[in-house]
């Protein structure tokens, strides 16, 4: 009629979530899940005749999902073959049924309804345990490239509201629809941007006082008698390398002097306990956090091991569960392999060092007096940053290498290719599981992971550690320098102090990291979708017509025509595809920059500010990457980020002891402390009208005079001063006599302080570590209390439907 308006169908209202009772429009939340959809996406190329032993895989694999029951729709478009898969109704209400004996008290009358993300988790574990009869299952027919795909398919009502609410950029500043990201990518996802939302969240403190210690060294720029000492002095220090290396002056680091203390300072011994107890506090608080919403969720006591036993008997009635078993030969040979690995991480630090040594040397010959003056600093960064491209960089090199290599070959090919990788470190990890022998899935992802994380710390860090507590204390002095083969000068630490190299390092390590890897993750994915584009819009076109034709014409349990269908598979299977280890992968990210953050912050006190911009943008970043650039993950349940809280427990624990050793090691606090009170002109309270800390810089200094073994060290030329004056003599940092440079007992007493402060320190923090555990309860008493009454009035329901 004209003027009519057209009702949608039954089916329409309730694909967007809308349904009529009583004559009243209500909103279902979720939506239900309706015969129109499909549960899965299965892609093949089209087989030709060279083919047909591929063919046959292909078509025996599709008939042992119709065995049982599992509708397949196949559609062929070009050299594509598309299968939808759909599950019956049987097999989610026999998980439904195993879920509710099993994990009775998380059950409530909500779950009577299986939503779509749970559909696809069944389906998903179905299709993977269900082998053809040459045992081969799905990942195998994947590799042998008989399926060139699979997916789930993305929910467009969903996927818009979580792009509107979500996936925007000008979001970065509002809070996470979590509740509604886990109904749509299960309680993995969801708990993962819980996490990192509030790891950003609470990485406020700690960013705001870091800037307060940065700008506390910067208001002592010119009132530092340390830094006018250094600045007016007329000093002559010794060469800092060999051939055109001349003697210096100490003024000349006046900038540096002043840069250092920004970082070096009284602040940052409090800013370093702090970071180590608020460590603690944030994993509390995350526990707390976590228990609101995992209480709302009903998988509070939910177990992953049941939750396969459940899907591996809704697959298949009869099946035999894996026993538990545990080798100690298997466990002997993990431990020897992963000790031969971190062994070869740690190795490669000193093809680094050697690196930094020879780079030093080449800058040194070089025409330029500003490389010649600074070629310790300027190797030190290009250390950095070759340290950077090996472990980001050169992953993307290394994807090409075979997995079945063996373990051995492939930790000793780390030493002929240089691949300090991700992708190498991965291989390696996923071979070590393979001989453990795990039973479950979640168990080999907890090995897998704890292995994972060991060699990206050792990749990442074994360089920061050398540079923190071994550059500069092994490098020998004036007539007695050590050198690598006899020939390269091994690297002293930057003139204005050992702590900042290990600045230099932090900073370009995490700057570049974080904004270059940032870069890459969104603009590959978007670059992809814009080149493939074109083809989708011209199906979206040909469907406007279809849809509005099945729209008017469908009745109960009609499908949309076969070009609709196609239209959303392929739009699907132009995505990027996701696999296990994409939500895996951001995870490390995050937590190793959570290691940045923690394990080093007494030398870089601006790192939680950059991980906290970092993180604003990562979150938003990985939301977009996810909801319209990638393929829809496969929903996982859980109710823990897992393993990965034993990982940052770990990590708060090291980051005292690290902390501790960079302060009482490293810096120049102890060291002022000592001169202070022993030293300085009050050491014996008798001087008031000086500063304490007067004549500090020349007590750290020693004498080299140019004797016969010095000549010989030194060339005519490195002894002549810019100005061309010869000197008798050079000044260089270290405690040691001028006569036969054996060490001072100054020195001894430095070293006994050290170690007695880094004893009290970690003694310290970690005694306000236990307390701040214990203070903080690991649930709201307001989730524990709804927990005790929910627990209460399911046995009181169960009591009546017994009784009647």
């Amino acid at each position: 009629m004209p003027g009519h308006k057209r009702q949608p169908s039954i089916e329409l209202l309730e694909i967007i979530g809308v349904v009529k009772e009583n004559g009243n429009e209500q909103t279902l939340l979720p939506p239900v899940h309706t015969p129109l959809s499909y549960d899965y996406v299965l892609v093949a190329k089209t087989i030709d005749n060279q083919e047909r032993e591929a063919f046959k895989k292909q078509t025996e694999f599709i008939e042992e999902l119709k065995k049982k029951n599992i509708r397949v729709k196949k559609i062929i478009d070009d050299d594509l073959v598309f299968y939808g898969i759909q599950a019956p109704k049987e097999i989610f209400e026999k998980y439904r049924y195993l879920l509710k004996v099993s994990d009775a008290c998380n059950w409530s009358s909500d779950q009577n309804v299986v939503p779509l993300s749970t559909r696809i988790r069944i389906v998903h574990f179905i299709l993977n345990h269900t082998p053809i009869s040459s045992g081969e299952g799905l990942r195998d027919l994947m590799k042998s490239k008989v399926f060139e795909a699979k997916f789930c398919l993305h929910e467009k009502k969903k996927q818009r509201e979580l792009k509107e609410s979500w996936a925007r950029w000008t979001a970065c500043l509002q809070g996470q629809p979590i509740t509604a990201v886990r109904n749509y990518f299960g309680e993995k996802v969801a708990l993962y941007y819980l996490w990192l939302g509030w790891y950003t969240f609470l990485l406020i403190p700690p960013a705001i006082i870091g800037m307060v210690v940065f700008l506390y060294g910067l208001a002592f720029f010119n009132s530092s008698p340390l830094i006018k000492e250094v600045c007016e002095t007329d000093t002559v220090m010794c060469p800092r390398c060999d051939e055109k290396c001349q003697v210096w002056q100490l003024s000349d680091t006046c900038a540096y002097a002043k840069i250092s203390l920004l970082f070096d300072n009284n602040g940052t011994v409090f800013f370093a306990m702090f970071m180590a107890v608020w460590a603690t506090l944030f994993l509390e608080f995350w526990k707390r956090h976590r228990a609101s919403y995992v209480c709302e969720w009903k998988v509070s006591e939910w177990c992953e091991e049941e939750e396969e036993l459940i899907l591996e008997i809704v697959n298949d009635a009869d099946c035999t569960p894996r026993p538990h078993k545990h080798s100690y030969m298997r466990s002997t040979l993990v431990l020897v392999y992963v000790t031969v690995m971190i062994l070869v991480l740690i190795g490669l630090t000193h093809v680094l060092v050697v690196f930094r040594a020879i780079i030093a040397v080449v800058l040194t010959k070089g025409n330029s007096e500003f490389l010649r003056n600074n070629s310790s600093s300027c190797a030190m960064m290009l250390g950095a940053v070759l340290h950077y491209f090996i472990i980001t960089v050169m992953t993307r090199v290394h994807r090409s290498l075979k997995a079945h290599l063996s373990v051995l070959s492939l930790i000793f090919s780390l030493i002929l290719i240089m691949p300090l990788s991700l992708q190498i470190n991965r291989m390696v990890a996923m071979k070590l599981c393979e001989i453990e022998e795990t039973r479950s899935f979640a168990a080999t992802e907890k090995s897998f992971t704890v292995k994972m994380f060991t060699f990206q710390f050792f990749t990442y860090f074994s360089s920061l550690f050398y540079v923190a507590f071994f550059l500069g204390r092994i490098n020998g002095h004036p007539g007695g320098y050590v050198r690598i083969a006899g020939k390269w000068r091994l690297e002293e630490c930057h003139p204005s102090g050992c702590l900042t190299d290990l600045f230099i390092q932090m900073a370009i390590i995490m700057v570049l990291k974080q904004t270059i890897s940032n870069v890459f993750e969104f603009t590959g994915p978007w670059f992809n979708r814009w080149l493939k584009r074109r083809r989708t819009q011209r199906l979206q076109r040909k469907c406007a017509h279809c849809y509005l034709k099945d729209d008017s014409e469908a009745k109960d349990g009609a499908e949309l025509c076969d070009i609709c269908k196609i239209r959303d598979w392929l739009s699907n299977y132009r995505l990027n595809d996701v696999d296990s280890f994409s939500l895996f992968d951001e995870f490390l990210e995050m937590v190793i920059q959570f290691s940045f953050t923690t394990i080093f912050v007494a030398a870089f006190p601006l790192a939680p500010l950059l991980a906290l911009i970092n993180n604003i943008i990562e979150i938003r970043l990985d939301a977009i990457k996810m909801v319209t650039l990638e393929r829809r993950m496969v929903p996982k349940k859980t109710n823990d980020i897992g393993v990965w809280i034993d990982v940052l427990e770990a990590i708060g624990v090291l980051a005292v002891i690290a902390n501790g050793l960079v302060i009482g090691v490293s810096s120049d606090f102890i060291p002022r402390l000592v001169y202070r009170y022993r030293y300085g002109p009050c050491a014996n309270g008798t001087v008031t009208d000086i500063d304490c800390m007067a004549g500090y810089i020349n007590n750290t200094l020693s004498i080299a005079r140019m004797d016969d073994n010095i000549k010989n060290e030194f060339s005519e030329n490195q002894r002549r001063t810019p100005s061309g004056l010869n000197v008798t003599y050079c000044s260089y940092r270290d405690y040691r006599s001028s006569d036969d440079y054996s060490l001072t007992p100054q020195f001894w007493l430095i070293l006994a302080v050290r170690f007695a402060f880094v004893i009290l320190f970690e003694h310290v923090v970690v005694i306000c570590k236990f307390i701040a555990a214990w203070f903080v309860p690991s649930a709201p008493m307001q989730v524990k209390n709804d927990r005790l009454f929910d627990k209460l009035k399911r046995l009181k329901e169960e009591l009546r439907s017994f009784e009647m």
